[in-house]
């Protein structure tokens, strides 16, 4: 795990227009960043097959994000996504 990315938490959902949607939530809620990548599922050829990752690194409270981790995996959950602490 790279030193930057302690405490930060993954959200992966699986439409892109959702992920930025999301993102943009999270930073008018405080969280930052809120960058959203494609993350290619592993072994899958097809381009259509991806998920969509927000990394979010520092919550409103200005500590890792990871504080707030059940928080993020119910926001993802109503978008039929996830959240991991990294």
């Amino acid at each position: 795990m790279a030193e930057g990315s302690r405490g930060a938490v993954l959200v992966t959902l699986p439409d892109r227009e959702d992920a930025v949607e999301l993102a943009e939530q999270l930073q008018e809620q405080g969280y930052e960043p809120c960058r959203v990548h494609r993350d290619m599922l592993a072994g899958e050829d097809d381009a259509e097959d991806a998920d969509w990752v927000i990394e979010v690194l520092t919550g409103p409270h200005g500590g890792p994000a990871v504080f707030d981790e059940p928080h993020l995996g119910t926001l993802a959950d109503n978008y039929g996504g996830f959240a991991v602490a990294e």
